[in-house]
């Protein structure tokens, strides 16, 4: 095989890594900081898809769909926080589990009752919808360099704000003791609803990206919500850096596994995460970092 051919995997394995990354991070902020077990993580990605789709279809603009869309995700993922989530920080996991749960269910519904069971897609915008000759055989589609651009730079901007500003000095302690934040006087319950918001809007600009070359339809959030338990446990719960490395480990084991392995691409994958486990039962980071 020519050596574009496996550069070509090689982008498309950095590509999941950087959604992988995105949605994983979002769930590794609540579980780190705010302790919650959140199995709804995975349907945010799905409402993200569709209110992106949705709001396309409305001003047929996607990039205006993505920007309108991210803060009615930031809005929805505020008023769960305030409705559902807060009253699970002092409950055992076996009560984040079954509400979390329940979201899942509630989302599903609401999804097929607006937007029925039908697979939905829109087309690529024309400036993104080429491609760049990789060779005098083999192209490679802008859109996913794209997705790959978007994603590092959302990935650059939370390092910055987690390392380099006050909000992420108070999202590292709250990781650390929570109740001294609270000594200090910092409104822990706002803290809490903002990550929580940021988190679900991560997952979902994943789906917004990545909806225009999959469509958007029920159950496309399954896999990813697998993936992204994957990601943070290899990772270490609770670690951005964690959840970065791992998510491009992930990303480019599954896109290889499955060009040359395609039997057994989940086995290498899980297999994967139990040798690091074995090694690291904490994973690569096992604390907020």
């Amino acid at each position: 095989m020519e050596l574009s051919f496996y550069l070509i995997q090689l982008l498309n394995g950095i590509q999941l890594g950087f959604l992988l990354f995105l949605i994983a991070s979002g769930m590794t902020l609540v579980f780190g900081i705010m302790g919650i077990i959140n199995l709804a993580h995975g349907s945010f990605y799905m409402v993200g898809a569709y209110l992106a789709y949705w709001v396309t279809s409305l001003t047929d603009n996607l990039l205006w769909g993505i920007l309108l869309a991210l803060p009615l995700l930031f809005l929805i993922g505020f008023l769960i926080e305030k409705l559902a989530i807060s009253f699970l920080y002092h409950r055992d996991h076996l009560s984040q589990v079954l509400l979390t749960y329940g979201l899942i269910l509630i989302l599903s519904s609401l999804q097929i009752i607006f937007w029925g069971k039908e697979f939905h897609g829109i087309d690529i915008p024309s400036p993104l919808n080429g491609s760049i000759a990789l060779t005098d055989h083999q192209n490679y589609p802008v859109y996913r360099l794209f997705i790959s651009f978007i994603c590092g730079l959302t990935a650059f901007g939370m390092y910055f704000v987690i390392q380099k500003t006050r909000l992420g000095m108070k999202i590292r302690a709250g990781s650390s003791n929570r109740e001294m934040l609270r000594i200090l006087g910092i409104d822990v319950n706002k803290l809490y609803s903002i990550v929580f918001s940021v988190g679900i809007v991560l997952a979902g600009f994943a789906g917004m990206l990545v909806f225009p070359l999959n469509a958007v339809y029920p159950g496309m959030e399954e896999n990813i919500l697998i993936m992204s338990f994957v990601v943070i446990t290899l990772g270490g719960i609770g670690s951005i850096r964690g959840a970065f490395l791992s998510a491009m480990m992930i990303g480019i084991l599954e896109t290889f596994g499955g060009v040359f392995f395609p039997e057994i691409s989940s086995f290498l994958v899980f297999g994967l995460m139990a040798l690091v486990l074995m090694w690291r039962p904490q994973g690569l980071f096992g604390q907020f970092r």
